[in-house]
């Protein structure tokens, strides 16, 4: 009982704090709306230009943010369960990286306007993730022994900067709008920023976390000894396969719209599991609040601290996220 009233004032809390940034991100901007002409505007009561800022601009790009920022989140949650590892993230792992590499692939064959790729780049992001995920799993592991924290993570750091080194390579070949496009996706900007881009990364987000979320019991097992979890009745190789394939494909799809952005998969579930504990069941929902409060609130940040062209928000994450990866480095 004292669990559950705990992850109820906890959730009830993050859901307050993503409403406070979300209404913060409304109003904030090169041009600022008051709270009157805020609540004018969502009223329907708001003038065309007030209208243009807010729903053409404002809003399509916080919802990328939002989702993203659950999917990295929730992926991030799942590969620490199912890696015992507690450094796990899917930018620090490199799987960000090799989703980027195939966006910059496919651009590189085709095209860089965004109508032109929309609902195929997450796919290809998705195979790039993957490969990605399978290359860390294969270099990590040792016949006899399980894979050991550090060296997936001195892998995927590797992997990683290998992947972005092949895409500046790649970039070298662009022209101008292709290598803006690579430029401003490494720095971690959210460039989908249109409703089309909603569209098109609600239905994998809606899909993927509740498969998350349902297996909660399975990650609490897997969370455990093998041996604990083999005689639990749990197919970890099933599982494993599963939940593996839905942490690349969460943060793939999330990372093709949103640029190269790392740390909020290492953040939100910590600070989750502080606050609730480990049980996934509990922690998963205040983990993906958390997750789009982050990637929401340095969006927002990055935007009102360097108008008109903003900060990317990928940089704001790392300028938190860095300095609490290398804190998690020395505790554990």
């Amino acid at each position: 009982m004292k669990k559950r009233w705990e992850f109820y004032f906890a959730f009830s809390g993050a859901a307050l704090l993503l409403a406070a940034v979300f209404i913060a991100g409304m109003a904030s901007g090169y041009i600022s709306l008051s709270p009157g002409r805020l609540l004018a505007t969502l009223a329907g009561r708001g003038t065309d230009a007030e209208n243009l800022i807010l729903y053409e601009f404002r809003l399509p790009r916080m919802l990328v943010a939002f989702f993203a920022g659950i999917g990295f989140a929730v992926s991030g949650a799942v590969l620490q369960s199912m890696t015992h590892n507690p450094l796990a993230d899917p930018g620090i792992l490199g799987i960000n990286s090799g989703a980027g590499l195939m966006v910059a692939v496919f651009i590189s064959f085709f095209t860089s306007e965004p109508s032109s790729f929309l609902y195929i780049l997450p796919v290809f992001a998705l195979l790039g993730g993957i490969a990605a995920a399978v290359l860390i799993y294969v270099l990590s592991f040792k016949k006899g022994e399980r894979i050991q924290p550090e060296r997936m993570v001195l892998t995927g750091a590797g992997l990683s900067s290998a992947f972005s080194g092949a895409m500046i390579a790649l970039a070298s070949h662009f022209n101008r709008d292709q290598y803006d496009f690579i430029a401003r996706w490494l720095a971690g900007t959210i460039w989908g920023d249109d409703w089309a881009f909603v569209l098109a990364l609600l239905p994998w987000i809606a899909v993927l976390v509740p498969v998350v979320f349902f297996r909660s019991n399975t990650l609490d097992v897997l969370s455990l000894h093998e041996h604990a979890a083999v005689g639990l009745g749990v197919h970890i190789g099933r599982e494993n396969l599963l939940l593996g394939f839905t942490a690349a494909a969460l943060a793939s799809v999330s990372v093709s719209v949103t640029g190269g952005i790392g740390f909020i998969g290492l953040m939100a579930p910590h600070i989750a599991k502080r606050l609730v504990g480990p049980r996934h069941r509990f922690f998963l929902p205040v983990a993906a609040l958390l997750g789009a409060v982050l990637l929401l609130g340095a969006d927002t940040i990055g935007r009102v601290i360097l108008d008109p062209s903003g900060i990317p928000a990928g940089i704001v994450v790392t300028v938190i996220g860095a300095p609490y990866f290398l804190y998690l480095m020395v505790k554990n």
